[in-house]
């Protein structure tokens, strides 16, 4: 251990008198200083700006600024793009310049062994690598005094992944270093290497065989996981087999040197090294072998702690399996269903579930079909069989067609026409299956609410279903026009439709059936003609027992369903609501969403608190084209619950007349019967305690705002349907809100503190450099 420590010493010493090594920490220095700074003085005028314009501005809430300062595409991000330029000069003549001078000969015939020669000098480049650490430190102690709750987690993640990055290519550079006489050749020759082994990994993915082997050797992205705070064991191992290998590769390289050895013999050990690497780096990424470290703050790296719950309720003994089945001519294949994609699809869609489900199975089905009655693709090219047009496409998009299987193969094993023939994912478990959805919007691939949706469709036996009432002209869950309702309830194209979220959905004719029990809601949806006495009282007795409904109105129609209204204390009120804006028709009613709208369920509660609805600016709105108010008429056993309010400002009012949208503005005349309000009730909620549970009701005054058309009012939606059903589903996964979103200086004190690192810092360690290297030159 002396021996190692002493060549560690002197080599320390060469690089501490050597120019090269001063001018890559100077140009180390300017990286670093250049990059956070230049984010720092951005973000902090950023918020002087906000703060003058906005006095009440209480920090960036929409982002961490670790995450933006020092981590994504900032300080550490940039340092470890740009790593690969310093480490082949540094290590390019480690060894190398030993051959050339000839003082490896006197190595080898000192008691140094070979061994020696190879971690001593290893050992002093990365004491180096360390010092470079410093040198980043000390931004990063800056930013513990500018940010305010800086996250330490995921800063000492990214310090321990810009280590080992280090490490591992100082043992590459090492072992190229002592291939050739040339310091050049060496340098030219780490370079190389590290980029192969940084685009390794995007090469072959398409073969089976290759992919898991040119995964584990590929370096690129090793780093991204460590960079976001989660630290696992198979990365630790990767980069520790690799240092091991090119260390060892060296150390065979320069005992090699002084002895003699058949060149088969030789060669085997290389090959051992390999084998071992491979093994240990194939058993260390097995899913059941890999421990995870989530070091950030809010375990942002980790699924939810309720989707946690509903893997632990998987049988250990029983496996899932999950099938992806991908159309060639589907347009979503070129969003991540190509075979050179799996392992992409697996490490960033999967990788969370198989933290806590290990036994979860992929499997993959590639295919080419249309749906029925489709002929677009025969008229784009025609004259061409649906095999040559595979063929076609499989050429443009740069896969093999060979690995797709024709229409008849995969009717044969599954119908996939419900799912539109597009990228979807097949679950499997035990005797249950289901379907687990892409989706056209910006994200694709499901996200954790969906996939627990999924789950909870395969543990449990009766989901929450959702019945729309039928036969006298209501706003359809089948159809997929502008004004009905299938986008909300049953598109699987809408990852927020219900059958996207875990409910169940039909239509029901109370004229001929009856209402089943443990339904989670009734819906009326604003029928056109009037109910029949059978359905008004079946509708009644439901009620009356307890059962959850939601009874949705239109202008002109209200006489439909005031008579089921009135039984609950409610009604809806004759008229219509007009609010006269610059740029909207009259009869466009924007209410606003209350405290008690924002509670309907966990998502929207924790919205609420980010949007600081105290403010009315923050108040979020519900476009209603055509809306009705909705009022409290007496007495009632429900406890009514303002969800939506028409907001004061825009100055809504009713008015009993004919509103007609296409021409001037309407006049509020309060002699034509017209009435003003500070405020009208758009959405009821009522509720009130039934033996064990409890009863809840929605009346809403509009039924175009669950519309294709208004997109089915997106998440709030889900938010009405999931506080009807007393919060069973959807299972929400509500990122947690980072603290770390506000700077402690002022614009002035960022601008110093660019001036002091880029420029006067950089002047002071030339200065210290100069002098040093001259003065050893003089002795």
């Amino acid at each position: 251990m002396k021996l190692i420590c002493k060549i560690a010493q002197n080599e320390i010493r060469n690089l501490f008198y050597s120019p090269v090594a001063w001018f890559l920490g100077i140009a180390f220095w300017v990286l670093c200083a250049l990059t956070f700074t230049d984010s720092l003085v951005q973000m902090v005028n950023i918020q002087e700006v906000s703060l003058q314009n906005n006095p009440a501005f209480e920090g960036f809430l929409w982002a961490s600024l670790t995450n933006i300062i020092l981590i994504k595409g900032s300080l550490f991000s940039v340092v470890i793009s740009n790593l690969y330029f310093f480490l082949p000069l540094l290590t390019m003549g480690l060894i190398s310049r030993e051959l050339n001078n000839g003082t490896i000969k006197l190595l080898y015939s000192s008691p140094v062994k070979p061994i020696h020669i190879v971690l001593g000098k290893y050992l002093a480049i990365v004491f180096y690598c360390v010092c470079l650490l410093g040198i980043l430190s000390i931004f990063l102690v800056i930013s513990l005094f500018t940010i305010m709750h800086v996250d330490g987690g995921i800063v000492l993640s990214a310090l321990l992944a810009l280590f080992l990055l280090i490490c591992t290519y100082a043992a590459i550079g090492i072992f190229m270093s002592c291939l050739s006489t040339y310091q050049i050749v060496s340098g030219v020759a780490t370079f190389l290497l590290i980029f192969a082994l940084s685009a390794v990994g995007q090469l072959w993915q398409e073969y089976d065989f290759v992919r898991e082997l040119t995964y584990f050797l590929s370096i690129g992205g090793r780093t991204e996981r460590m960079l976001k705070g989660l630290i696992t064991t198979s990365d630790i191992i990767y980069f520790l087999s690799i240092i091991t290998m090119f260390v060892s590769f060296t150390y065979f390289k320069v005992k090699g040197a002084t002895t003699s050895r058949p060149w088969a013999k030789a060669l085997s050990q290389y090959a051992i090294v390999v084998v071992i690497v491979l093994t240990v780096g194939y058993i260390s990424s097995r899913p059941a072998c890999i421990a995870y470290w989530d070091v950030t703050r809010n375990d942002v790296n980790t699924i939810h702690p309720k989707v946690q719950d509903i893997l632990h309720k998987f049988d250990k003994g029983s496996p899932l399996k999950v099938t992806l089945y991908v159309n060639l001519l589907d347009n979503s294949i070129g969003r991540g269903g190509t075979p050179d994609q799996r392992k992409s699809y697996e490490m960033n869609l999967w990788e969370g579930y198989v933290r806590f489900k290990p036994d979860i199975q992929f499997d993959y089905v590639y295919y080419y079909d249309v749906m029925p009655g489709d002929s677009s693709l025969y008229k784009q090219y025609p004259n061409k069989s649906l095999k040559q047009i595979a063929e076609i496409v499989g050429k443009i998009i740069r896969v093999n067609p060979d690995r797709f299987i024709s229409p008849a193969e995969i009717r044969k094993r599954i119908d996939l026409t419900a799912e539109n023939k597009r990228v979807v994912m097949h679950l499997e478990y035990k005797d249950k299956e289901t379907f687990l959805r892409t989706y056209d919007d910006g994200m694709f691939w499901p996200d954790q609410m969906n996939t627990a949706a999924a789950f909870k469709r395969l543990l449990q036996e009766d989901l929450p279903k959702v019945l729309f009432t039928s036969g006298n002209l209501e706003r359809s869950i089948y159809k997929t026009g502008e004004r009905e309702y299938n986008y909300l309830s049953r598109d699987i194209g809408n990852r927020q439709a219900l059958i996207n979220m875990g409910f169940d959905s039909d239509t029901i004719d109370l004229d001929h059936q009856d209402i089943p029990k443990g339904i989670a809601a009734l819906v009326v949806a604003d029928p056109k003609t009037s109910l029949s006495t059978l359905k008004q009282d079946k509708i009644r007795k439901y009620v009356n027992n307890g059962g959850p409904a939601m009874f949705v109105g239109e202008p002109g129609k209200q006489d439909l369903l005031n008579p089921l209204l009135n039984d609950l204390g409610v009604q809806f009120s004759p008229g219509t609501l007009v609010e006269v804006t610059k740029n909207e028709t009259p009869d466009m009613v924007r209410p606003m969403i209350t405290k008690e709208g924002f509670s309907l369920s966990d998502q929207y509660r924790i919205e609420r608190d980010r949007l600081r609805i105290g403010k009315p600016v923050a108040q979020g709105s519900i476009a209603m084209p055509g809306m009705v108010a909705v009022s409290v008429t007496g007495k009632t056993d429900f406890k009514p619950l303002q969800i939506l309010t028409t907001d004061p400002q825009r100055k809504a009012y009713n008015t009993i007349d004919k509103l007609i949208v296409d021409s001037v503005p309407p006049v509020f005349t309060p002699s034509r019967g017209d009435t003003q309000k500070a405020s009208y009730t758009a959405m009821l909620g009522l509720s009130r305690k039934k033996g064990d549970s409890e009863q809840r009701i929605l009346v809403a005054g509009d039924g175009d705002f669950l519309s294709k058309l208004r997109q089915g009012a997106g998440m709030f939606s889900v938010a009405m349907f999931s506080w009807l059903d007393n919060n069973r589903l959807p299972v929400y996964v509500v990122p947690p809100e980072p603290i770390d979103i506000f700077f402690t200086i002022s614009n002035t004190t960022a601008q110093t503190i660019r001036a002091v690192s880029l420029y006067l810092m950089p002047a002071l360690l030339l200065l210290t450099g100069v002098v040093i290297l001259i003065r050893r030159k003089r002795k």
